[in-house]
């Protein structure tokens, strides 16, 4: 029999929103009592939310000089980002501190111009908080779990002791200021930014293109706005005003933007005026509410201690970035800074952005589900005119309504046509992206997301591709030259779109089951499924297509979806496992051209085949190599993919669900000896807990939402207990290896007949172990992010 728990159990009973209590009854069960604590801000000592949240706090003793290295704020459409005014006085000294001001929202909008330039985000300008006397030290914390900056600037004139938020719902940046005597005459002052591109900072101007006039600066009754007239008709406008009260002084901002409409002004001043009738205080209580119930959809704990702060700040980043209602994040999410992309990018970044939104159990963040729905009529507009009537596709880059504009030199890439000489964009990034609306109705099993958008719109993205499909000599079906993100060149045959082709003809064929739907389309897609042409592979592993072979160093797996993400391909056979392996090692062979999400995806391939410690050298790399400090990511200009896909490889070496199969703890390496993850969302709308001690699988509990096959790999060696919520014995059926491909940690897959509703608890047989979560005890110290002093 298993040796008791030697874990620290910080979870002391049902007050305690999220844990499993005593009784052994899933944390859904008491959703109402969970929801009536974390409105009432209950926090127990030991709530091990808080204290893996504390422990996640970015600190900050040394000045911010960059974007990278400093705190920043948002709730999806408003964004902050805070460091040190770049100086212009003689020996570069810093006099003031930066308040970023960037809207999600806020483009221009002159389509003839190209998605990079005409319909690109716009720079809004910057507030600085100018100190009377020469800064001499800080001390901050961004606190994750109220997302909130707080700490206090020294000058040798005095002290500035400051708290700043972005609000979930007002989207208003509040700054709250206590100065010390010498400090008292500090000041604000906002510095707007010219509206013009960012892109033309790197980039040639389209012919005919020009920024947009200056801003202009006026009070309206006590609250003072920049209003940025667009060429295109309407504005954007700042808005702001500081309230006294006792010894502090509170700054309130809005950003509003209208087009064509010039009524973005009224609003703005409205929505400051509004605020600013609330104490700091009042505004906080709000917003934290909003923020602590966030966290408490799902926990996870690693003896990692870097790692696991790290992990923490993507959930906290996520939901300062995205909302259901804000725009599909662009490259840099709700924050601008110098960009040469300045807009949404879908053939990678847009999906790798939300994947870590299904299993940490935030489906309330989904962006693109709802975007390609609400605007799918201007797909069928990006579409070249033979093919609006049946299909559909979207361009490399659009701007929050899935728009392109024209495709002038530099300014924006439209849709490919397959077969068109000189090389063109890509083909598959709808179906792509359509993947990721996908995993959100296996992550919920709701059918709707498939009748009312996946459906419909992978109709149209795949039919786009029956147009130019032609039998080969061989008796396949062949794709002329398409191009594969990045690579350069166009090819026959392209992995990137035989993969998602393969990909979207079983989808919909299990779609049309699903909802019985009797599509006249369904023989097509099952001869295409079953005629397609084989993936192009040499001795090296996946080529780029029939007519390039992978022979240079390139950041994209655009070539591998088949492997990851899409699991078409997962190492069934030895033969097929080689395949990956031989692909794997020789796409990160090549240095020069790779970047972060270069090792994400190689960390989630590495998981798929069950290899933990590959998967950790490859995020201990990005990590030495690419994070910066604020865990942000550039290349050559800020880009949110990368840190956000590498919380998405946690979660693969966490737990898998691909092929109607949950693997718990499919592929940790050995220094992960314990390890906690609790309400983890699967596919098949399961929510997962489990706890690894001392090596070994302790226990696992699976609570169904939707009463889908329950199939898992539960990697408790021997033999096993199987309970419901009661504690009563469970009937399963031993399934053996349950799927193949992939890690398996040890131990058979069982499945579990489970209702809507019904939970099981998997033992080793005759173990009673203790089912509060808390957090695992790290393995070594490890620095905070952020700028500490040491």
């Amino acid at each position: 029999m298993p040796k008791p728990s030697r874990r620290t159990v910080l979870a002391t009973g049902p007050a305690v929103g999220g844990a499993l209590i005593a009784g052994g009854l899933p944390a859904q069960a008491t959703a109402a009592s969970r929801e009536t604590a974390e409105a009432a801000e209950v926090s127990a000592p030991g709530d091990p939310w808080r204290t893996v949240l504390d422990d996640a706090d970015l600190v900050w003793q040394k000045l911010p000089k960059t974007w990278y290295e400093g705190p920043y704020l948002g709730n999806g459409f408003l964004g902050s980002g805070i460091y040190a005014e770049p100086s212009t006085q003689p020996g570069g000294e810093t006099t003031a501190l930066r308040f970023n001001i960037q809207h999600s929202e806020v483009q221009d909008h002159r389509p003839e111009f190209g998605s990079l330039f005409g319909l690109a985000r716009l720079p809004i300008g910057h507030f600085t908080l100018e100190p009377v006397g020469r800064i001499t030290g800080i001390d901050w914390r961004l606190r994750l779990r109220d997302a909130e900056l707080t700490g206090t600037l020294t000058t040798d004139k005095g002290t500035l002791k400051l708290r700043a938020l972005v609000h979930d719902t007002r989207s208003v940046l509040a700054v709250e200021v206590t100065a010390s005597a010498g400090e008292r005459g500090f000041r604000w002052v906002f510095h707007p930014a010219e509206a013009i591109s960012p892109r033309a900072a790197f980039k040639p101007l389209p012919e005919g293109y020009a920024g947009n006039p200056p801003a202009g600066i006026k009070e309206y009754d006590g609250v003072t706005a920049a209003v940025q007239p667009l060429l295109a008709g309407g504005q954007h406008v700042t808005a702001w005003r500081e309230r006294t009260r006792g010894e502090t002084r509170t700054l309130y901002v809005n950003v509003a933007h209208s087009h064509p409409r010039t009524t973005a002004r009224d609003r703005a001043v409205r929505t400051v005026r509004g605020a600013a009738g609330l104490s700091y205080d009042g505004l906080a209580r709000s917003h934290r509410v909003w923020w602590h119930a966030y966290y408490r959809k799902s926990f996870l704990s690693l003896p990692d201690a870097r790692m696991q702060r790290f992990y923490w700040i993507q959930l906290y980043k996520t939901a300062a970035a995205a909302r259901r209602d804000a725009p599909v994040m662009a490259t840099c999410g709700p924050w601008l800074e110098p960009t040469p992309w300045p807009n949404t990018w879908w053939n990678l970044n847009v999906q790798l952005e939300y994947w870590l939104i299904h299993g940490s159990n935030h489906i309330e963040l989904d962006a693109v589900t709802r975007a390609l729905s609400e605007f799918r009529s201007n797909l069928t507009k990006e579409m070249a005119a033979p093919y609006r009537a049946d299909s559909l596709g979207i361009p490399r880059t659009t701007d929050p309504s899935l728009v392109n504009g024209a495709s002038v030199t530099d300014g924006g890439y439209g849709v490919g046509i397959p077969g068109q000489d000189p090389p063109t964009p890509e083909v598959g990034n709808l179906t792509w992206a359509l993947h990721n609306v996908w995993l959100s109705y296996r992550h919920t099993m709701d059918e709707s997301i498939l009748r009312d958008v996946l459906f419909p719109l992978l109709r149209k993205a795949v039919t786009y591709y029956l147009h130019f499909l032609e039998p080969g000599a061989d008796g396949k079906l062949h794709l002329p030259a398409t191009y594969s993100p990045e690579y350069g060149g166009n090819s026959r045959d392209c992995n990137y779109d035989l993969m998602l082709l393969k990909w979207g003809c079983r989808t919909l064929l299990d779609v049309a089951e699903i909802l019985g739907v009797d599509d006249k389309l369904a023989p097509r897609w099952r001869e295409v499924g079953s005629r397609l042409a084989a993936y192009p592979t040499d001795a090296n592993g996946y080529m780029i297509g029939v007519d390039i072979p992978f022979a240079k160093s390139h950041r994209h797996y655009s070539h591998m979806l088949a492997v990851y993400p899409l699991y078409e391909v997962t190492g069934r056979t030895a033969d097929e496992r080689a395949l990956i392996e031989r692909s794997l090692a020789h796409w990160v062979g090549f240095e020069g051209a790779l970047q972060g999400y270069t090792f994400t995806g190689a960390a989630s391939m590495s998981a798929l085949l069950g290899k933990g410690e590959d998967a950790l050298k490859y995020l201990g790399q990005l990590m030495s190599r690419f994070i910066q400090p604020n865990t942000m990511y550039k290349e050559s200009g800020p880009v949110i993919e990368t840190p956000l896909s590498a919380a998405q490889s946690l979660h693969d070496m966490v737990c898998q669900s691909w092929g109607d199969v949950i693997r718990v703890f499919p592929a940790l390496p050995s220094a992960w000896a314990d390890l906690t993850v609790h309400d983890f969302r699967t596919q098949g709308a399961f929510l997962l807990s489990a706890v690894r001690e001392g090596g070994a699988t302790r226990w696992v509990r699976l609570v169904s939402e939707a009463g889908a096959p329950c199939v898992v790999r539960h990697g408790i060696a021997g033999a096993i207990d199987v309970r419901d919520g009661r504690g009563r014995h469970l009937s399963y059926e031993d399934v053996g290896e349950g799927g193949g491909g992939g890690g398996g940690g040890g131990g058979g897959a069982v499945r579990i007949a489970l209702g809507r509703g019904e939970s099981a608890l998997i033992t080793a047989k005759g173990d009673r172990p203790d089912l509060r979560i808390a957090p695992v005890e790290p393995n070594e110290e490890a620095p905070r992010w952020g700028l500490p002093a040491a």
